[in-house]
């Protein structure tokens, strides 16, 4: 059982990753990324190095899961009065959000940080939470939908591709055509 899933979910845990998690981000700010130390950041939490280490094992660790956290969606999607209109506005935000500096990072530190693929899964279910709210609205509207995995294959997957991996000339016209394929295949 890896350090991560010992945690209990509320009490001095708690307190002790909120602490830890805000003294990343502060730091992060006023040092930047690669001034980041075990020590200091414990320092600033108010813990000690070892509290850190036997609850992340390591700073990659620590920032994987701090990365976790900031790539969470604060807001349900916006309610266009559509499925198209929805799911294109979700998916162009996920777009801006995932592709800027600050979001490739947080992506780079979930996957860096991740020996047991737990963090990329939460990540994973973050996109697909906001995805079935835009689906499930779109049934109540007597809408067809896709499912959720066909709309992870289809639009997030390459998206995240791209982003990662080919962002030249990554724009919303791109994320736009995703979800028009997807939900006109054929192009009628």
């Amino acid at each position: 059982m890896s350090p991560r899933q010992m945690v209990r979910p509320g009490g001095r845990s708690a307190r002790v990753q909120e602490s830890v998690h805000a003294a990343v981000r502060a730091l992060e700010s006023e040092v930047g990324r690669d001034a980041l130390t075990v020590p200091l950041i414990a320092r600033r939490a108010g813990v000690t190095p070892s509290t850190v280490y036997r609850r992340w094992g390591d700073l990659r660790e620590l920032l994987s899961d701090v990365a976790v956290e900031r790539l969470r969606p604060e807001t349900e999607p916006e309610e266009l009065g559509s499925l198209a209109a929805d799911l294109t506005a979700w998916t162009e935000l996920f777009l801006d959000e995932m592709a800027s500096p600050g979001g490739r990072a947080y992506v780079r530190d979930a996957l860096l940080g991740d020996p047991d693929g737990g963090n990329a899964g939460q990540c994973s279910a973050y996109a697909a939470e906001q995805i079935e709210v835009v689906l499930a609205r779109a049934a109540g509207r007597g809408e067809a939908v896709p499912d959720v995995e066909t709309v992870v294959d289809r639009v997030v997957a390459p998206l995240m591709y791209r982003i990662l991996f080919r962002p030249a000339g990554l724009d919303a016209s791109y994320a736009r055509a995703l979800v028009a394929g997807l939900l006109d295949p054929f192009g009628r």
